[in-house]
């Protein structure tokens, strides 16, 4: 060998050792799809095709991006009802994903003559869809083919209807196959994103406190009273029904957007309230300006309604609020995303457990709609998404 080659070939050999020497790269411990299931309000990914504005991502796309952060990924996105309870909104997530016609129940039906069964369908078989359905978003969900389920504010309570159901069904809702229960196992882990497992008091500072006060939300809140599940006595209902299964794992990330009261020098925005105390909230000054007026120690223009950061209330047989609701997102009581009152909560210390609402903290400066990327100037919520992405798919 050329005097000149025999060093180059070494040095050669020497990487190829040291490579060869490396562990194995790591992989997924699974690679089950994710469902990203939006909240009260939402919409789907084709709702705004002119503008390209996404709910999951603003005028980004949270769901590529799951898709391709450590991937390639499955991510599939839901399109629920817009203003609907937990329990239809389940059926309709249900039938999405699986495939065939949405099955509210018996009680749905006799409730609303009006409602009929089977009113949206998704084709569960691309090559027999002779009607042109929209194809279901994974048909061959199952226990051997279980998901991770995604859900931000209403979403997030939307997934526990749907545990509930798939595992324990609803006879008295009627026959069909959501309400037969026995699906134990579909669900993997549901990560819920600034839900309002307790209820929010945006619902009750808008109605109770000053019934003459006229506001586009109230109007809303007043049309259909399914969101009275939103509200905290509904919420508590709910909970009762809505059990944490032992056999998901579960995970909740809470969002804070507003700051205890100062005279001066805190984040919050002086313009929407110039006199503040400590013991109330306001909020920040980056909170998307139109729940700035809701978010904090008054509902501003009114100065005679408290909002949802000196909302109280106690009276009896209704859930007790009291001054530790009072940090909140814009929309959601911070002290509401943690877990559902009564059920198992620990904070995550790296180890995932089932049965369990494992708490990944709260996420200060992030308001209602930052943790979906929404156009403000709040911070990006990628790196919450990556770490979601980094714990489920290790599980």
């Amino acid at each position: 060998m050329p005097p000149l080659i025999c060093p180059v070939f070494r040095v050669f050999l020497a990487a190829l050792a040291f490579i060869l020497a490396l562990p194995p790269a790591a992989h997924a411990a699974n690679n089950d799809p994710i469902v990203l299931v939006h909240g009260f309000l939402g919409f789907g990914p084709d709702q705004f095709p002119a503008s390209g504005f996404l709910y999951w991502g603003g005028y980004g796309d949270i769901a590529d991006h799951l898709r391709l952060y450590k991937g390639p990924h499955t991510v599939l996105t839901a399109t629920v009802g817009a203003i609907a309870s937990n329990r239809d909104r389940a059926a309709e997530l249900y039938a999405q994903i699986k495939g065939g016609c949405v099955d509210y129940g018996r009680r749905h039906v006799l409730a609303d003559e009006a409602a009929k069964p089977g009113a949206a369908c998704w084709a569960a078989d691309p090559a027999d869809n002779p009607l042109g359905l929209p194809l279901a978003l994974y048909p061959a969900w199952d226990a051997r083919h279980p998901l991770h389920m995604i859900g931000h504010s209403q979403g997030g309570t939307t997934i526990r209807a749907l545990v509930e159901l798939t595992e324990h069904g609803d006879a008295e809702a009627g026959d069909g196959e959501l309400y037969r229960g026995g699906k134990t196992g579909w669900i993997r882990s549901v990560t819920t994103l600034s839900a309002p497992h307790n209820g929010t008091t945006l619902r009750d500072a808008v109605l109770d406190i000053l019934p003459e006060l006229r506001t586009p939300l109230r109007a809303l809140f007043e049309a259909d009273m399914a969101n009275w599940e939103l509200a905290p006595d509904g919420a508590r209902s709910f909970n009762a029904w809505a059990r944490t299964s032992p056999h998901v794992v579960y995970f909740s990330v809470g969002t804070l957007a507003t700051e205890a009261g100062a005279w001066c020098c805190n984040g919050t925005d002086r313009a929407i309230a110039p006199v503040q105390t400590s013991n109330y909230q306001y909020a920040r000054a980056d909170m998307i300006p139109y729940f700035k007026t809701y978010a904090g120690e008054w509902i501003v223009p009114s100065m005679r309604q408290h909002g949802m950061g000196g909302y109280t209330q106690g009276a009896p047989g209704r859930v007790r609020v009291d001054s530790s609701w009072f940090a909140n997102d814009g929309v959601v009581n911070t002290a509401s995303m943690r877990a559902p009152n009564g059920h198992p909560v620990r904070d995550y210390d790296g180890t995932a457990i089932k049965g369990s609402w494992n708490f990944l903290g709260n996420y200060p400066g992030y308001d209602h709609f930052d943790i979906l990327n929404w156009p403000n100037k709040g911070p990006s919520a990628d790196p919450v998404y990556e770490r979601i992405s980094d714990i489920l798919f290790a599980l």
